[in-house]
Formats: structure tokens, sequence, C-alpha cells
């Protein structure tokens, strides 16, 4: 599990846990690894925006096989199109939430293969082109969009996994902020099931937590 130091991600490691499920996850700091280790996983340490942090990850999980592989990692910008990005933002939202994911596929996606599993990447609503309704938060709309089509390219040279995106929902999150109408423990009470369902036809598809597929993505 890649991105798990809190939130969502933490409370994928609590509830798989909770089931006796073996889990694997990283944090980007001491904090958030110790977060995960209380939790009874195997915690790593990697920064999916540092190319180095990636680089090593093969060596912390030589001879792992995965049956379930959640790409949970993402930051957030609000600002909308009534001006440029700064370029900063722009990098840190782009390289977060689509180059992470692309660095991190060459080296996950064949120990998810090896164990005929899934590898799952936590999209957002905000990245259906269908649903747009608004420049609100363009950088991050457009970097959600692009890690759908990350995904669904990368299907391709991994057809032994089971890959998808999939949207958690508006949830109460340092990023969906104490408004949002679900929690992360609803949130993931949900997307487990949704997982779970996966089957050969959902291959590459834009799930939501409730395991719909988004249409005309």
């Amino acid at each position: 599990m890649i991105g798990a130091s809190r939130g969502i991600g933490l409370e994928f490691v609590r509830q798989y846990r909770e089931l006796g499920d073996r889990v694997t996850a990283t944090a980007r700091d001491e904090a958030g690894r110790l977060r995960i280790q209380a939790l009874g996983a195997q915690a790593l340490r990697l920064d999916v925006a540092d190319p180095d942090s990636v680089e090593a990850l093969p060596a912390q999980l030589e001879g792992a096989r995965f049956d379930l592989a959640l790409y949970v990692a993402g930051v957030s910008s609000t600002a909308g199109a009534t001006q440029p990005p700064p370029r900063d933002e722009f990098d840190h939202v782009m390289r977060t939430n689509v180059l992470g994911a692309m660095q991190v596929i060459p080296h996950v996606a064949p120990l998810v293969e090896a164990a005929g599993g899934k590898f799952a990447f936590l999209s957002s609503q905000m990245g259906y082109i269908g649903g747009t309704d608004s420049s609100f938060g363009w950088t991050y709309k457009a970097s959600k969009a692009a890690l759908n089509m990350v995904v669904k390219a990368a299907q391709q040279d991994y057809p032994r996994a089971m890959m998808v995106a999939i949207s958690p929902g508006w949830v109460q999150t340092d990023m969906g902020g104490a408004g949002a109408p679900m929690t992360p423990e609803q949130s993931v009470t949900w997307m487990r099931p949704s997982l779970d369902g996966l089957t050969a036809r959902h291959k590459g598809a834009f799930l939501n937590y409730d395991g719909r597929r988004f249409k005309g993505w």
C-alpha cells in the first residue's frame, strides 16, 4: 500500500489488519511509518515524488508478491482557471499524483502479476471528465484524469494483473475537509467489497467507491 501514513491509506491498513491480512505499507516520514507499524503492518519509507526514493523500493520488496496493491498517495490544489497555476504547485501535484504512479508501476505491477492480483489507484470523481461542471481544482482534476489514463494504458503491459482507478468519494481527510459526507472508515468499508468483486471485465476501468463504473470518462 503506497501512501498509507494517514487518512484513507491508514484506514485501509487498519481494516485489512483487522481482517488478519499481512500488510506492507509506505510513508514519506518516520512519524507516518510508526503509525503504520503500530497497526501491525510492515512499514517502509517511500516518497513517490522523489525518484531516488522510488528507485530504492525494489530492494525493499525483493521476493514479495501482492494479491492487492493500492496507490493511495496524492496531493490536491483548489485554484480554478481564472489564473495560471503556480509552477511549483503544478509540478508538485503532477509529480505526486501522476509521475509517482508511473514510477511505481514498473516496480510493483510485476509483483501483483506474480500473484494474479489486483492493483488499484485512488483517483477522484473530480477526475471524471464527463462530470466536470467548474474549473475548481483544475490542476488536481487534470492530475486525476491523467492518472486514470495511466492506469488504463499500463493495464496493457500487465495482463495477468487487474488494474483499476477508483474514486473513494468525498471523504473527511486533510484533503477532503471536515465537511465531507464520508469518514475514512466509511469510504474504505465501501471500497473493500468493490475491490473484492473485481473481475476481468473491470481491467483498466475507472470506478466509484461503490463499484459502479464511470461512463465516458
